[in-house]
This record gives structure tokens, C-alpha cells and sequence, in this order.
């Protein structure tokens, strides 16, 4: 069983069961026989408030949880494994003790983690089984290899993708990271943001671009997904983006029609030394876009805003994707007859949806 409640507005409880590794290959495969979430309403405030969070975890963890017990695997498909016994009005109903519990340990406000933590302490100690707090960036970026279990049907000549050793772009409304893992408790971080996550200025620049009706209609705070729909409304219209070809024509302003040009990240340091660190940094990119914005006096065009959405994106996404290279060339250049090359990027999180992200 597996139980999160975090700073985010998701409460969320699955039941998961894999195979017996001991009496299998390598590859084992998975079955999900619960997994529910509620999101909390968030919409009064544009964002997510950490308070109304913390209301609806804990309003709705124990419904989940009781959800999730009906779920578990009937005790007489295995009479040898330990049952625990479910109370219910049509009688007593008898499902398999779950082997173990994980929790989402961090990262995250305390309020909203201790919601999961203590709970999950509970059901471990009343079950006497094992606790396992799980870091929910590691999590990001194992997802994929949960989804490889999840959809195979057989295990037979087949193996957990992605393969070790690959990358892990997480990038979130909370964390940017560029992660290397070579394990599954083997992870190195090889790039972070020094200031606010990619999410969190994707956000931010969506409150001075978008038009108030959007916000008025909007039904979540999902502001990401929303500047991204209004900035390719048919999903089509980077399909002519090329990657930049040199370091220089990435890292240089592009003026536009309307008079402003953004500065990629870490490309005008006055040594010129940051533009080739291995960190990220998106506070500057906000900040442009709130000078571009607050004191105009008159209304922005829409066809301006459109504009600077979609330079926004590109700006940020493009600074994502030159460490990413910036991370391989290294390797390659490192790299012995012994190491394995690289053979995946992982994108997770809640930005790795945006499909321009995607193309970029």
C-alpha cells in the first residue's frame, strides 16, 4: 500500500502487487489494484494554498485508505499468506495483509507530509509490517520503470524500462533537476535550480499573459497547462521549431516585434562563467516578464501576448535542454570501456506534459 499527501493538492492511495523476484527473472512484472487521488479545490486562490491542502488531506486520506482495503487481494487466492479482516455491513470481509507500506517522506511542507507519515506509522504498526519513506523525486524518476511492470503481460525475455544507467529531466511547479541514476538507490544529481523551479515561473508568467476570462473560466490552477493551450491552441504550431545549432545562437537575444527580448538563464553573468554551469536558474526569466507586463498604459494585444507566451516557454525549455547536453557531452568525454552509455532521458513532473517541452 502506498499512501502521499505532500505540499501539492493531490491526496492519493494505491495497492500495488508485483511478483515474488525470488522465484522469478529479473523482470517482474506488476499489477495496480488501487489507485485514486482527490484534488483539493484551490481555485479561489490561483495556486495552490497550503492551508486548503492541508484540509483536504486530511478529509480525504482515511476515506481512500478504507477504499483501497476493499481492494486488497482476496486472503483464500493465497490461505498461506497473513489476512486482515474487513468490517462491512453484508459481513466480515477477509483480504490479504499488505506486505509492506510506503509513504511519501519528502520533499515538501511538514504539515502536509505528516498527514501520510503518521497515518502510514499507524497502519504499519497495527500490522506489523515494514515502513518505507520514499523521497518523491526519486519517485519521479523510477515512475517509468513502474509503468514497464505495470504493462507487461509476461516477464519472460523482457527487463524494466528504461534501462540503468539514464537521465531523469524533473521538472515540477516545486523542483527542476537533472538527475543520472545508475540504480534503483543509486541517483546523482548533476544540475538544480539556485533560485524557483521551471514550474514555479511558468506559473508566475502565466498570471501576467493570460486574459482574465481564462482565469475566470478556469476550473483549476493548473496555470501551466492553461498558457501553454492559449500559446498553441491546435498543438500544432511548433511543429516547425528547430533546436538552436550553436551555443552562441541559444544563449543570444531574439528582439521581437513588440519591442522586448528575453535573456536565456545564466547567459549575460558578468564573468560569463555561469553560462556554462551546471545549474538552472528562473528567476530572471520571471522577472522580464513581469517588467514586459505591469505598467503598460494600454491593454496588451492579444496577439503580443500569444507572442511572449510562447517565448517564455521557449526560453526556459531551451535552458533545460542545454544542460541536458551540456550532462552528455561530459559523459562521452569521461566515459571508459566499462561505463554504459546513456540510452534514456526521462521527462517527469508535472511540466514534462507540455508537449513543446516535449518537441524542444
Amino acid at each position: 500500500m502506498k499512501v502521499q499527501s505532500r505540499y501539492d493538492d493531490d491526496t492519493s492511495v494505491a495497492v500495488l502487487e508485483t511478483a515474488n523476484q525470488r522465484l522469478t527473472s529479473e523482470f517482474s512484472p506488476a499489477r495496480l489494484h488501487f489507485h485514486e487521488k482527490i484534488t483539493a479545490n484551490n481555485v479561489e486562490y490561483r495556486g495552490v494554498h497550503p492551508i486548503v491542502a492541508l484540509e483536504s488531506h486530511n478529509e480525504h486520506l482515511a476515506p481512500l485508505i478504507s477504499k483501497a482495503l476493499r481492494a486488497l487481494p482476496l486472503s483464500s487466492d493465497d490461505p498461506s499468506a497473513p489476512s486482515i479482516t474487513l468490517q462491512s455491513g453484508a459481513g466480515d470481509l477477509e483480504r490479504r495483509k499488505p506486505d509492506l507500506i510506503s509513504v511519501t517522506r519528502g520533499p515538501g511542507l511538514l504539515p502536509s507530509l505528516s498527514t501520510g507519515l503518521q497515518t502510514a506509522k499507524g497502519l504499519a504498526v497495527a500490522w506489523q509490517i515494514p515502513l518505507i519513506g520514499v523521497n518523491h523525486m526519486q519517485a519521479h524518476a523510477l515512475t517509468p520503470r513502474l509503468v514497464s511492470a505495470l504493462e507487461s503481460q509476461s516477464h519472460k525475455e523482457r527487463q524494466h524500462e528504461p534501462a540503468f544507467p539514464f537521465l531523469s529531466l524533473l521538472v515540477s511547479g516545486g523542483h527542476t533537476l537533472l538527475v543520472h541514476s545508475r540504480a534503483l538507490a543509486h541517483h546523482a544529481i548533476l544540475a538544480s535550480t539556485t533560485d524557483i523551479a521551471v514550474g514555479d515561473v511558468i506559473d508566475k508568467a502565466s498570471r501576467f499573459i493570460l486574459p482574465r476570462e481564462i482565469f475566470e473560466t478556469s476550473k483549476d490552477v493548473m496555470y501551466g497547462r492553461l498558457l501553454e493551450e492559449f500559446a498553441f491552441p491546435s498543438g500544432q504550431e511548433y511543429g516547425s521549431y528547430k533546436a538552436p545549432s550553436t551555443r552562441g545562437e541559444e544563449i543570444s537575444r531574439r528582439p521581437s516585434r513588440w519591442g522586448w527580448a528575453l535573456a536565456a538563464p545564466l547567459a549575460e553573468t558578468r564573468s560569463g562563467s555561469k553560462s556554462k554551469a551546471m545549474e538552472y536558474s528562473f528567476s530572471g526569466l520571471g522577472s522580464a516578464v513581469e517588467r514586459i507586463c505591469k505598467g503598460r498604459e494600454t491593454a496588451i494585444p492579444l496577439d503580443e501576448r500569444v507572442d511572449l507566451a510562447r517565448e517564455v516557454m521557449r526560453v526556459a525549455f531551451e535552458h533545460l535542454a542545454s544542460r541536458v547536453v551540456m550532462a552528455l557531452n561530459s559523459m562521452d568525454e569521461t566515459r571508459t570501456e566499462d561505463d554504459d552509455r546513456i540510452g534514456t532521458l526521462v521527462a517527469s513532473g508535472g511540466v514534462a506534459s507540455n508537449q513543446f517541452l516535449r518537441k524542444v
